[in-house]
């Protein structure tokens, strides 16, 4: 019989403390039946296999992530919105690496559990840059490079990549702002197909349309 009071959510919210420990590499159902004080079998009653353990660990910080970003977003303007999101996710990511690294997994196309948590997390961005006034194309590329400057930067500081004496946290800084000055300039020219705009050519666009529906995850 498993240990009194263990379930489901109960396995993976401990596999999930093991993952940031361990390495998502390094969790094992081995392991993680000695931190829930059951014997190995005992965890198939909860999880099917190691990568449904995973899956249900990646689910979570998917979760968890996207909840944590919408709190930091709330009522911020879009660049200091974008601010928030990208200081935020970054010390989520490296205060969870085990949970960061489930959390980027693609899911199959029929998870439609965990495909929906993804497009809920990835909606929270395109909230934050609707504010900029993008076109439909451009909001997609602009969601697309704070997530690549977000994953690259999360895992590069994570191996510990970074050796130049300079706070990755500074270089993280000017590259947030370099891309909210690149969707303020994008804005301001009227998309990618109109001319820039010259001093006094013409107005800038005026107050942004709702935000733009997330594409799937893997966009």
């Amino acid at each position: 019989m498993p240990r009194a009071g263990l379930d489901r959510a109960t396995v993976v919210a401990a596999a999930s403390e093991l993952a940031d420990e361990v390495g998502l590499a390094g969790l094992t159902m081995v392991l993680l039946a000695k931190r829930v004080g059951v014997r190995t079998p005992s965890l198939y009653k909860h999880v099917d296999s190691l990568d449904a353990l995973q899956r249900g660990v990646g689910l979570q910080a998917v979760r968890d992530i996207g909840a944590v970003l919408a709190r930091a977003a709330v009522g911020r303007s879009a660049p200091d919105a974008v601010r928030a999101i990208a200081q935020t996710y970054r010390k989520w990511a490296l205060d969870h690496p085990g949970r960061y690294a489930a959390s980027i997994r693609v899911p199959p196309p029929e998870d439609e559990e965990y495909q929906a948590a993804a497009q809920e997390t990835v909606q929270v961005l395109f909230d934050a840059v609707a504010g900029f006034g993008l076109t439909d194309e451009r909001a997609i590329d602009a969601v697309r490079a704070l997530r690549t400057v977000i994953h690259g930067i999360v895992g590069l500081e994570g191996d510990n990549a970074f050796q130049m004496e300079r706070d990755p946290a500074d270089s993280y800084q000017f590259i947030v702002d370099t891309l909210i000055s690149g969707m303020r300039a994008e804005a301001a020219n009227g998309g990618p197909d109109a001319a820039p705009l010259h001093a006094g050519e013409g107005p800038l666009p005026g107050p942004p349309t709702p935000g733009t529906a997330a594409p799937p995850l893997q966009g």
